[in-house]
């Protein structure tokens, strides 16, 4: 592993280091690899301005803009953008498998990141603008609780309780339209019109698919019914704990109830973030946990702000199969879209057993399924309307070296398939680019071999934990003054939230409290 995680692990093993004191050491060696925030450029401009350093209804950039020649053409800088898809498509339609995750890896990247990245993008193409962003810059759970406080307060109901329905016997959220697709009157305002964000791509489901969307914080969470099923996991999770605390505070409001249980869980889902999620991507000996004083003196602690960059290196499409097996029946993955009826018919439980059954394919190009593909196209397209800069430029950002050729971009395998496989990719990447200078940002982070024990490449890796850990540890919640204070720490969340929290390791410990 290296002269650093020996060093680690020697200090571990002669009790010179403690958990806590590696762990705090290693995060921050990740979170300094680069820049640190606040950010000077965002893509609100192509320079620095007073607007673009606090409106955050943009994203902000670790690099500045990097514009390419208007001209494009083969082998000069970059090739047409029409060219570009085929890179993401496998040949003759088979996708190599992952050899470390489950499809419930993508399915909670997917529900984690649908919460803090979003571009400003809606069901009418004229209000489109991939510059802006309509997120709130932090881990909260909107997709469960709403992006705004209107949101919200159409969602809750009494108690400190999330509105709910129960159907055979488990609780789901109620239903967003009726069984004529008008909207409930509940989740709407004076005027008839939804409070709660409209689900992207309705306009593509059937009317059989819209009376079962629920009424929830997000208008990615129906998406899938693998987002749906995290979404109501948690939402059972907020609802089996209102009832605990509203048994042991009497004398609480609706009010306190809803917001101390609100509060914990969402640290509980960072705890996982960082426990199970970050973990599993982590290929070191060591594993983390979510000790919030690793950020509390230091450098990076800072405000979260969402940049363009992560929200382009975060589109996993190849780790979705085209085929899942459900019931053991061989299902297309693009028939689990908007498909909650699914998740409804087979419960939570079943969900989450089938979805861990069936494994992810790999992250890498030439492995995308066929419906997702028009999603690479687009997200190629975003980049190049930000002017995001090239390959090189991000690996020298985050202190890698670049790769002297395209063979050393895709590396080298033992196996001889795999070797074929790779040097096929190098030579089709050189035919379209020229040389490694020209690779895009989007392509070169997809075209790096994954690491050893690890679902990502090595710079898709360090960019993903540089931010999970500094906006995740960051968050107003674990601060010094609200989770460091024990008075303050016991208001925020209850002796009874702080114990639920620290018996929660994992989201098998949320789904054995919450499904039958």
């Amino acid at each position: 592993m290296g002269s650093f995680f020996e060093d680690l692990l020697l200090g571990a093993a002669t009790g010179i280091l403690g958990r806590n004191e590696i762990n705090e050491i290693v995060i921050n060696r990740i979170v300094n690899r680069s820049r640190n925030r606040p950010h000077p450029y965002s893509t609100r401009e192509d320079y620095i301005s007073w607007s673009g350093l606090t409106d955050r209804t943009y994203n902000a950039r670790l690099l500045p803009p990097d514009p390419y020649p208007a001209v494009e053409a083969p082998n000069t800088r970059r090739p047409p953008i029409a060219d570009v898809p085929a890179l993401f498509a496998p040949p003759g339609g088979q996708q190599r498998l992952c050899t470390k995750s489950t499809c419930l890896f993508p399915a909670f990247a997917q529900y984690l990141t649908d919460g803090f990245i979003r571009t400003k993008v809606s069901n009418n193409p004229a209000n489109d603008d991939r510059r802006r962003t309509t997120s709130n810059h932090e881990i909260d759970l909107s997709p469960l609780y709403g992006r705004t406080e209107a949101q919200t307060r159409v969602l809750r109901d009494t108690q400190g309780r999330l509105r709910s329905q129960i159907i055979n016997g488990e609780e789901f959220p109620p239903f967003m339209y009726d069984s004529n697709g008008a909207p409930d009157p509940r989740f709407c305002d004076a005027n008839g019109a939804l409070v709660l964000d409209e689900p992207l791509g309705i306009s593509a489901v059937t009317p059989a698919q819209k009376q079962r969307l629920f009424a929830v914080g997000g208008d990615r969470a129906n998406a899938t019914t693998q987002v749906a099923m995290m979404n109501t996991l948690f939402f059972r999770e907020h609802n089996r704990l209102a009832g605990l605390i509203s048994a042991q505070n009497a004398g609480w409001d609706d009010e306190r109830v809803f917001q101390t249980v609100r509060n914990i869980v969402i640290v509980m889902f960072i705890k996982i973030v960082i426990e199970e999620y970050i973990n599993h991507i982590n290929t070191s000996p060591f594993r983390f946990i979510a000790n919030p004083k690793v950020a509390w003196d230091a450098r990076w602690n800072r405000p979260n702000w969402m940049t363009a960059e992560f929200s382009l290196l975060y589109r996993w499409h190849s780790l979705v199969p085209e085929q899942m097996t459900m019931r053991g029946a061989s299902v297309p993955a693009a028939g689990l879209l908007f498909n909650n009826q699914l998740l409804i018919d087979h419960g939570l439980a079943n969900a989450f057993v089938e979805v861990s059954a069936n494994r992810a394919t790999q992250l890498g190009l030439h492995n995308t399924a066929s419906f997702l593909q028009r999603f690479e196209a687009m997200a190629i397209s975003q980049a190049r309307d930000l002017n995001i800069g090239t390959y090189a430029a991000y690996r020298r950002a985050m202190s890698y070296d670049v790769p002297s050729s395209f063979a050393k971009i895709v590396g080298r395998s033992d196996n001889a398939a795999e070797q074929a496989r790779r040097q096929a990719l190098a030579a089709e990447l050189q035919a379209l680019y020229g040389s490694v200078g020209n690779v895009e940002f989007y392509v070169g982070l997809f075209a790096e071999p994954n690491a050893d024990n690890g679902p990502l490449p090595d710079l898709l890796t360090s960019m993903v934990a540089m931010d999970a850990f500094s906006q995740a540890l960051t968050n107003p919640l674990l601060s010094r003054h609200v989770w460091g204070e024990r008075a303050n720490q016991r208001l925020a969340f209850t002796d009874l939230g702080l114990a639920e929290i620290a018996a929660t390791h994992s989201l098998r410990d949320i789904l054995n409290r919450n499904a039958p």
